[in-house]
């Protein structure tokens, strides 16, 4: 069998060429005696499982934000499939109409009923086109906002998947009030009664990434990135050169090691070797169970309690770096 078709990013080139040769000799062992060349399949994948655990063990801040943004990267609809069941969608902002940038809903959560939302970025030109490759409308924040106050009506924990290059800048969202739509859901998360987690599991992106990211836990994935505005856009800002982006994302402290010691990001889950879209399934396992151990931990919390346990939460941010 032939090995799926695959992106590589250019620092994965090494790991590219061993795959091609394990592909090809995988469709001549097919032809020739069954394990005449087990051997040397064998020998092939240790030494591209070797170049991928090496390579990925020292990417640095620009090959990471490459990484956050890979097109194989598992998606939302990747982890409500994986992780929620009884998935029933609810659209529309009951204001101006429905994003599809901002996906919700509600579903269980291994066994516990939960409302689930977040940025789908779209898998193929089709549904990026209806997702907006991620990137929110206002209808999509007050959406958020909606399902959020249901959430707390019926008392359930709300987990929220952030994954966006950030807020969609066009002239008619901007005309519907996008900054206050923004502000008023980063508003209904800091103030929601209930549970609340986030994931960052690609790219968070600007304020459209921290509207569904007031939570009282922020989790992210081992090579994802968050960030106050996208390398290349602080790039030409800066230096008025794009080009430079490389540079910016190492001056701005985006990845989840660098978020994990200013204390932004409360918890690290660990990729598998190659990342998240080189075992897409292995990837939502461990963040099923991440939020599996956080929500267990939340959910004897009074409403008070957890409001003060996130604004506590917010309030340290910056405090005792130094």
């Amino acid at each position: 069998m032939s090995t799926p078709l695959r992106h590589y990013l250019d620092f994965e080139r090494p790991v590219a060429e061993i795959e091609a040769k394990l592909d090809e000799l995988s469709k001549l062992s097919v032809s020739h005696d069954p394990g005449v060349f087990d051997a040397e399949i064998e020998a092939l994948r240790g030494r591209a499982e070797r170049f991928r655990r090496d390579v990925f063990a020292r990417l640095d801040p620009w090959q990471k934000t490459q990484v956050a943004r890979h097109p194989d990267r598992p998606h939302l609809h990747d982890y409500f499939r994986a992780l929620v069941e009884d998935f029933v969608e609810l659209r529309g902002d009951r204001v101006y109409g429905d994003d599809q940038a901002v996906v919700g809903g509600l579903g269980r959560f291994r066994g516990r009923p939960v409302m689930v939302m977040g940025h789908e970025k779209g898998a193929d030109t089709e549904t990026r086109l209806r997702h907006n490759f991620g990137m929110a409308r206002p209808e999509g924040y007050r959406k958020a906002v909606r399902l959020m106050d249901m959430a707390e009506r019926f008392g359930l924990p709300v987990l929220t998947f952030v994954d966006t290059a950030g807020a969609y800048p066009g002239v008619g969202a901007e005309e519907r009030g996008q900054g206050e739509a923004i502000a008023r859901s980063t508003e209904r998360g800091l103030t929601l009664g209930t549970p609340m987690i986030a994931t960052i599991t690609g790219e968070g992106g600007s304020g459209g990434a921290l509207a569904l990211a007031g939570a009282n836990k922020v989790l992210i994935l081992e090579h994802s990135i968050y960030s106050v505005i996208s390398p290349e856009a602080g790039s030409s800002i800066l230096f008025r050169d794009r080009a430079q982006a490389a540079h910016m994302a190492r001056s701005m402290k985006i990845t989840a090691q660098d978020l994990i010691g200013l204390k932004i990001v409360d918890r690290i889950i660990p990729e598998p070797s190659g990342g998240a879209h080189a075992d897409p399934a292995a990837a939502m396992a461990a963040v099923g169970d991440a939020l599996e151990e956080e929500l267990k931990a939340l959910s004897s919390l009074t409403p008070e309690a957890l409001r003060q346990q996130r604004a506590g939460r917010f309030y340290a941010i910056g405090r005792n770096l130094g």
